[in-house]
């Protein structure tokens, strides 16, 4: 399983990627084999501004509906689009072309928070 050294991670499976004060967000490997076949990301935040661990969206699978939290304070800058014809994109890529939302950071003391690699591996048991 697939678990970039380069990321941070969240106890709800969010991965993050982290250049200067924008993050990028997706779920990880873990999360979207756990749920299955995505059928549809739902993201009715953009431009909005959110707390770390507040609700950004929502993940469809065939059988199941997830909220996706939000790893770090900040405004919802960017939404991957391509999911919008392409949802499937997140279980074939999840850390690369299937990534969700750009946030602006508003409180970078919150990455020191986030999951190391090591740390998401020992939580998942990997």
């Amino acid at each position: 399983m697939s678990i970039p050294a380069n990321l941070k991670y969240t106890k709800d499976h969010e991965w993050v990627s982290i250049d200067g004060d924008i993050a990028t967000v997706g779920i990880t490997h873990f999360a979207q084999k756990e749920l299955g076949d995505i059928v549809y990301v739902e993201v009715e935040t953009l431009d909005q501004t959110l707390a770390k661990d507040e609700v950004f969206g929502t993940v469809e699978a065939v059988k199941t509906v997830s909220d996706l939290f939000l790893p770090l304070s900040g405004e919802i800058i960017e939404f991957n689009e391509g999911l919008e014809s392409a949802p499937e994109t997140v279980n074939s890529d999840p850390y690369g072309a299937g990534w969700m939302i750009k946030v602006k950071i508003s409180d970078a003391s919150e990455i020191d928070a986030l999951l190391s690699d090591q740390a998401y591996k020992e939580l998942i048991g990997a």
